[in-house]
This record gives structure tokens, sequence and C-alpha cells, in this order.
């Protein structure tokens, strides 16, 4: 089961690493590299941890993107989709941290971006207008089928009960945040 969740997390790393949409071969050579060290990461962690990590770096991502909507969207749903996701992955940082904190030996979530996280902050921060909402949506779909993911591995058998408890609590609201993404 240990490997199981593993492999889950490290999954979880990789496909954070390689969701590029518009994908671009100059820049997937680049991305490789450091996917590969995030891989490596987690294999070093327990898998506790590296889920840790996930889920915080998941709620970094949402939030950072979303204060971009909230200053380079168009669109009011946009915007206001943006504020509720800010509000939500707040609330799930201090869930996720006070869960952390009950496990034994406590856990520290990172929240550091991963390198595809950060390409993508980074190319969103270049649009606005519409183009910006486009990719927003497009943006905050994937993220947030890539947190579910996750999600449903770590509580189908997590090894620390509080993140397992964690996991499973979160796995149908970040379910309508998907649905209301997929709605932008």
């Amino acid at each position: 089961m240990k490997y199981h969740l593993l492999f889950a997390a490290s999954i979880a790393a990789m496909s954070l690493a390689g969701c590029k949409k518009d994908a671009d071969p100059a820049t997937d050579m680049a991305t490789t590299a450091p996917a590969t060290e995030a891989t490596a990461t987690v294999a070093a962690e327990s898998p506790g941890q590296s889920f840790a990590n996930v889920a915080a770096a998941s709620d970094t991502f949402e939030i950072e993107t979303s204060k971009l909507a909230l200053t380079k969207g168009s669109a009011a749903k946009v915007k206001t989709f943006a504020q509720q996701m800010i509000d939500a992955h707040t609330d799930t940082t201090a869930k996720l941290k006070a869960a952390a904190a009950a496990a034994t030996p406590a856990i520290m979530p990172v929240s550091t971006l991963i390198a595809a996280q950060q390409a993508k902050l980074d190319g969103l921060a270049a649009k606005s207008g519409a183009d910006f909402d486009s990719a927003y949506a497009a943006i905050q779909v994937a993220a947030h089928q890539e947190t579910l993911d996750a999600l449903q591995g770590y509580s189908a058998g997590g090894d620390v009960p509080s993140l397992n408890a964690f996991a499973k609590q979160l796995v149908p609201i970040v379910t309508a945040h998907l649905n209301m993404a997929k709605s932008l």
C-alpha cells in the first residue's frame, strides 16, 4: 500500500508538471528536467508529506491564478469564480495545515509551486481580457481535475489518518469547483 500511495503521489506530481494544453516543443524540453526533479523529490518523501506538498502547491496555484483573474479577467463570472477560489483555497490551506499538524510526527506542507505551475502562472500573467478568461478557465479545469485525482488517490488509502480525512472531506468540494470551472 505504501508503494501505491508513493506511486499515486508521483503521478500527481508528474501530472501537475506535465499538463500543458498548448505545449510548445521548445518549452517542453525545459519543463522535462524540473518534472523529473519534482518526481525525485517526491520519491524521497513519505507518502503523507508528498500528498501534503501537492495539496499545498495546488492551493497556492489556485490562489495566485485567481488573484490574477481579479485584475486581468474581463468577464464578471470569471472574477466571481476567482474570488470564490481565493476564499475556498485559503480555507483549505488552513484545513490542510491543521490536518498535517495532527499527524504523528507532524507534517509541514510545502506550498512551493512546481516548475510547470510557475510556467502556467507566468503565461497567464502575460494575458488579459478575453484571452485571459479563456486561458484561466482552461487552467482551472485542468488544475481542479489534477487536484481531484490526487485527493481521490490519497483518500482511498492514505497512510496519515488526518490527511486521509482531509482528502475525503475535500473530494465533493473540489468536484463542485471542477464543475464550476467547466462552466466558465
